[in-house]
């Protein structure tokens, strides 16, 4: 006798920025796993968000990648129109894009007053405003369905605060309260939006890299924050958004859920 997957999706389509690789990645095979009707993998580099949507598809569910920078909210809504024609209307969104957006990269340097506000743009285009977007240009399919799952990956830099990445801790912070903010919003048509904060993940590596990073002084005095000694991984990440996606927690909105290892930061 089979065992009822309680993570089924019912065939709804998701889409899952940031997807090309790491955590988004993870997801976006994740959610396929689960009877999801079809899967957009979105990333800004198109042969990492192809090479997903092709292992996707090699387990039978249907995939489109979706090639877009999520500050651009024409290319969002470019892309809602091809995957509806592709796929399906959406009506499960994983706003997984993050760091520093195309391009950039997430450094802890300098403090606040001395950095050049024009690198602030890139930080808050991608981590606050990309929410924005791809929630404006997907929820409308979610409203006409009644019925819809937005997940919001986070992070406990705006949860909790960090020195020297305060402009990106605050667009963290923002899309947290946005999250909240929309769900009160979405209830009335059985959409929930909640969030996953997230403290370090490893990015996917052989394992021969994983153990030289792990032996490294930088992480053994990192992971002494850390109740559970070790780094996320991407199915850490995967297997709780997959949750959140599902009807099992569909009378679950408007909560940031620390995924963090017990990560308690210091002074």
């Amino acid at each position: 006798m089979s065992t009822p997957d309680i993570l089924d999706l019912g065939g709804q389509v998701a889409v899952v920025t940031g997807a090309g690789q790491n955590a988004g990645r993870g997801i976006a095979l994740e959610l396929a796993r689960h009877n999801a009707g079809g899967i957009a993998v979105n990333d800004f580099v198109p042969e990492r968000a192809e090479a997903v949507a092709e292992e996707i598809r090699a387990t039978g569910v249907p995939a489109l990648a979706v090639p877009f920078d999520v500050g651009d909210l024409d290319a969002i809504k470019a892309a809602n129109a091809a995957i509806t024609d592709k796929l399906g209307a959406a009506t499960i969104l994983v706003n997984n894009a993050g760091m520093a957006g195309p391009g950039g990269s997430l450094r802890r340097a300098l403090n606040f007053w001395e950095e050049d506000p024009a690198a602030w743009d890139r930080y808050l285009r991608t981590n606050l405003y990309g929410v924005y977007n791809a929630c404006f240009a997907l929820i409308p399919n979610m409203v006409a369905a009644r019925r819809g799952r937005i997940v919001t990956i986070v992070s406990d830099s705006g949860r909790v605060g960090e020195p020297k990445l305060a402009v990106y801790a605050s667009a963290k912070a923002g899309a947290q309260g946005f999250v909240r903010s929309i769900a009160k919003e979405l209830g009335r048509y059985n959409v929930t939006s909640n969030a996953v904060s997230l403290s370090s993940l490893m990015p996917d590596m052989p394992e021969e890299k994983l153990a030289e990073v792990m032996a490294s002084d930088h992480a053994k005095a990192q992971l002494a924050h850390y109740t559970i000694r070790r780094y996320g991984k991407s199915a850490d990440v995967a297997g709780l958004v997959a949750f959140l996606c599902s009807d099992a927690a569909g009378w679950i909105t408007g909560q940031t859920y620390p995924l963090n290892g017990g990560y308690a930061p210091s002074m």
